[in-house]
């Protein structure tokens, strides 16, 4: 079974950093893309930052480009999200996933992303 762990969640001051962790097994993993998506309380679930399998192409969206950097270890399974410069916007609950195929997934839609882990709180104070 494909299974996605979350992880590194916490409280953080604005400014603040935190690093997530999604470790994924059930699956070939150096063959899939791994995105990261948040939702925020009344809010719809939204990509945040994707990588491509392959050549481990970061993608970003907008609100969070230059402040989040996402990485994979392919020995560990895991995919990393790096946090600096934290909002108050970029509260929410953060969830790692995969797409249902190996061909998609690069750009962060979440219509192509099937496989979910179970998320992890991120709460930016002001």
């Amino acid at each position: 079974d494909v299974q996605l762990q979350a992880s590194g969640g916490g409280l953080v001051q604005t400014g603040g950093s935190l690093r997530l962790s999604c470790v994924a097994s059930g699956f070939t993993f150096d063959e899939y893309a791994i995105g990261w998506f948040r939702q925020a309380p009344g809010k719809e679930r939204e990509g945040v930052s994707c990588i491509t399998s392959g050549d481990y192409t970061p993608y970003y969206k907008h609100p969070v480009k230059g402040r989040f950097t996402i990485s994979s270890d392919n020995a560990k399974n895991t995919v990393y999200l790096q946090m600096d410069s934290l909002k108050p916007e970029d509260t929410g609950v953060y969830y790692c996933a995969a797409p249902r195929t190996v061909t998609s997934g690069a750009l962060c839609l979440l219509n192509e992303y099937t496989y979910w882990g179970q998320g992890t709180q991120v709460t930016v104070s002001s």
